[in-house]
Order: C-alpha cells, then sequence, then structure tokens
C-alpha cells in the first residue's frame, strides 16, 4: 500500500511528519500504529502502550486509527487524550509503558504526526526503530495471532502537574518565600494552553496569558518560537506589562524560549548554563551535556562549577543516549531543548522554565543581570542556505580555513583564535546550517558574512 519512496519523505531521523490530507493519513496511521505493535513485541516491550494527542483539528481521528492499528495486532491502549509532549514522556516514564504522541510540534496547520518511544520514555529514531518500522509497513500487516487489544482513557495532567511541582517546592503556593514574579506565557494556541495553566496555577507568580486558546489552525502566528516573527507578540507584551520575564512555547510544548525583561530574546545557552549550574549545586561533579552548536560559555561553566561536560551531536536520540551511557543529569540543546534525568532522560519545556523561574525568584536581580555571566560572546543564530552541491561546499570552507582546527563530530567544526564555526548538512533537504561565535559581536559578523559568501557560490 505504501512505497519506499513515500516513507522515506515521511519518516525523518526522530519522527513521523507530513501533510495531512495526502501523507499523513487515517489509512497510514492505522498501518503505522499495527507496525509499531509488531516492532515493540520483537523488542519484548509492554504489551500496553500510551497515545497523546495535540491540538490540531486532525490530530483525533489519526489518534483513533493508530489505537486501531495497534490493538488489531493485540496491543491494549490507554488514550490521555490532549496533551503536551513532555506530558507523552512523563506517562512513558511514570507507567513505563511505550508512547505515541500525535503532534507536529512547530508545523503549520497543514501537517501531523507521531513521535514514537519505548518505555520509559527511551526515544525511537531513524537508527534506534523507525527504519524497523518503515520495514515493517512494507512487509505488511499480517492477520494477528491473537485477540484484539482493547483501548481505555486516562487522565494524567493532574499527576503531571504534581511531579513536576514536586520538583521545585520552594516556589510552590502563596506561601512561598520566594519572590512573586509577573510572567507573560505564549502558549501560541499549542498545548501550552492547556498545560500552563495547571502547572502556573500552582506557583507564586502572577500569570498573563497569550494564545491560550487550544487550535491547531494557529490563528495569531505559527507556533514556532525559533522564528523571531513569531516572538514579537510577546516581546512587546513583557515590555507593556513591565513583567520580569516572558515564556514562548512550540506547538506540542517540548520547546520553550525566554524572553528577559527587556523584551530581549535569551539565548538558550545562557539557560543551559544557568540550568547546569543549579543542577551542580544539587550534584556536585556531574556531567552535563550539551550539543555542538551551543555557545563556548557553556563548557566553561560547568568547568568553573565543578562539572564535567561532555559535547554531543544535534539531535534528541544523540543527547538522550549519551545521557544514558554517561549517567549526566541534565542536557541542553541550543534549539532550545531541555533534557533532564529526574524526568527521565526526556526533554521538557515547562520543567526548563520552570527551573528558570525559581532560580530568578530566589533573588532580587531582573533575568538579564541573572543570565550576564553565561553571556560572554555574540552568536549568529543558525542560518540555513540551498546548494546545490554541499560536498563541494564544504570543500571550499576547509580550504578557505585550513590553519583553523577541525572537528567532524557532526558536520564540520572549525575553531580559530577568535571565532569558531559549526556547517552541517540537513538530512531532509538541500541545505547547509551554518552556526558563527565571534568573542566580538564584529569578530562573529566578519566571519559569518565570509562564511556565507563561499557557502552560497555553490548555489
Amino acid at each position: 500500500m505504501f512505497n519506499t519512496e513515500f516513507l522515506n519523505s515521511i519518516i525523518k531521523a526522530y519522527d513521523v511528519r507530513g501533510l495531512v490530507e495526502s501523507q499523513i493519513t487515517p489509512d497510514f496511521a492505522f498501518v503505522l500504529g499495527g507496525a509499531y505493535a509488531r516492532f515493540l513485541q520483537e523488542e519484548r516491550e509492554p504489551s500496553t502502550i500510551i497515545i497523546g494527542e495535540d491540538m490540531r483539528p486532525s490530530s483525533p481521528m489519526l489518534a483513533d486509527a493508530f489505537s486501531d492499528g495497534a490493538t488489531s495486532q493485540g496491543l491494549d491502549v490507554i488514550r490521555i487524550g490532549l496533551a503536551s509532549t513532555d506530558m507523552l514522556y512523563f506517562a512513558a516514564g511514570k507507567l513505563n509503558m511505550p508512547g505515541a504522541m500525535f503532534t507536529a510540534s512547530h508545523n503549520p496547520a497543514a501537517y501531523n504526526g507521531v513521535k514514537l518511544c519505548k518505555s520509559g520514555a527511551v526515544p525511537i529514531g531513524q537508527d534506534s526503530g523507525l527504519h524497523r518500522i518503515k520495514q515493517l509497513i512494507l512487509e505488511g500487516l499480517p492477520i494477528a495471532n491473537r485477540p484484539v487489544g482493547k483501548e481505555s482513557n486516562r487522565d494524567l495532567l493532574a499527576e503531571y502537574v504534581d511531579f513536576l511541582i514536586g520538583l521545585f517546592p520552594e516556589i510552590e503556593g502563596e506561601n512561598s518565600k520566594q519572590r512573586k514574579l509577573k510572567v507573560v506565557i505564549d502558549a501560541g494556541n499549542g498545548m501550552a494552553g492547556h498545560t500552563a495553566p495547571a502547572v502556573m496555577s500552582r506557583l507564586n507568580v502572577e500569570i498573563i496569558p497569550m494564545y491560550f486558546e487550544l487550535d491547531g489552525n494557529f490563528p495569531n502566528h505559527e507556533a514556532n518560537p525559533i522564528d523571531p516573527k513569531n516572538l514579537v507578540d510577546l516581546q512587546k507584551r513583557v515590555l507593556k506589562e513591565k513583567a520580569d520575564l516572558g515564556l514562548a512555547f512550540d506547538g506540542d510544548a517540548d520547546r520553550c524560549f525566554l524572553i528577559d525583561e527587556k523584551g530581549s530574546l535569551v539565548n538558550p545557552s545562557a539557560l543551559t548554563a544557568l540550568i547546569a549550574v543549579r543542577e551542580l549545586k544539587r550534584k556536585p561533579g556531574s556531567t552535563i551535556i550539551y550539543n555542538l552548536i551551543s555557545s563556548k560559555a557553556v563548557p566553561e561553566v560547568i568547568l568553573e562549577h565543578g562539572g564535567k561536560p561532555l559535547r554531543s551531536r544535534v539531535g534528541h536520540s544523540f543527547i538522550k543516549k549519551m545521557m544514558a551511557d554517561s549517567g549526566a543529569i541534565f542536557g541542553g540543546e541550543h534549539s532550545g531543548h531541555f533534557y533532564f534525568a529526574d524526568f527521565w532522560r526526556a526533554d521538557s519545556g515547562m520543567l526548563a522554565a520552570l527551573y528558570a523561574l525559581t532560580e530568578l525568584a530566589s533573588g532580587k536581580s531582573s533575568l538579564s543581570n541573572l543570565l550576564k555571566p553565561f553571556n560572554r560572546y555574540v552568536a549568529s543564530g543558525e542560518i540555513n542556505s540551498e546548494v546545490s552541491d554541499v560536498p563541494a561546499a564544504i570543500e571550499a570552507i576547509l580550504a578557505e580555513y585550513k590553519g583553523f582546527e577541525v572537528d567532524e563530530l557532526d558536520g564540520i567544526t572549525l575553531t580559530g583564535p577568535k571565532y569558531w564555526f559549526n556547517v552541517r548538512a540537513s538530512n531532509t533537504e538541500p541545505l547547509l546550517r551554518l552556526n558563527v561565535e565571534g568573542d566580538t559581536e564584529a569578530q562573529m559578523i566578519k566571519a559569518r558574512d565570509a562564511l556565507l559568501a563561499i557557502i552560497r557560490a555553490k548555489r
């Protein structure tokens, strides 16, 4: 029914994602649910799975079809209904069962997809299961030699909130000894509109909500805070309300970006460093993971506070595996994903927000002053360029920067005396992704422009 070319177009490195009307259809979701069930049986995983769904109009029907496919192969299903992705990870960790989350994260309304994990919230990526699931789809679903599974419903929102709040008792309730913060939250009409009110109502904070209405058509702006235009409304509101900070979540609320009291975007690397310092106070000498496009301030801060920095490739499956192998207590990605050993090594935008809120409320400093020690360098942000000949562009860069230290952990990272940069090819598109960080803004800009000239000459 589904050929290799079609499956390759929608089964990505870390999830399954595509257009609802032509790719991610109920028929496909049924077959995917059945193949996922067969994969779990091969892996000797528990025989009950958890299914969550976001607010997109297509999510309920896709989750229904996926559940039918899984139960047709003999698995039982627990439906948790509306959920953020980190709430699905909580369920998979707490109940120790595999899980499937129907969401297209920050993608526009026409898209949907599914993120899969094993029991304990262990991620399923291309190399850890998605390739095998693709093979099983191509083989076709057999008639299961076992009774059809049962479907049940369970509301886990209150348990999810209790778990998160339990990690930060000092900021809970009106009797908290910490100062009360004014916080603007932009849910982008995504799943934070469901989870944020439940979490924040338990804290000693004044919340100013923006776009909390669940609407998978995203009438106000795309739920993609990595794009600066989607932060403009929040930045204006923070300044207008004289708020202590702003929080912007993506569509499935597994990522969170911060706006400081001046209306400026907080560098995710600075937030990584802030959380790392807090975690190292709690568990001195621990390992902290950061990805290779994070600021070089991150490993510096980790070392200064007695921790062990460990560098990772970009991508949640790599970081989660490194956390498991190394015993790391925390991992941060410059893309706004933050991973916690106390949360089954899964990523949670809400948990990252709680770290920032608690640390800010514990003193009298503003957020911008709190983060000053971690903003040591100037970064370009990730710049994508379409390139017709990716290998030729890489070779041209290496030829131009012969005196630089070269690292090939993920693409190429070249380090010189005043700046460093990373160039990585996209897994799915003819793109090169460039990140540059300089000791000063002038050094960063000069390096950025020179590199873009080389890259874009290969269009």
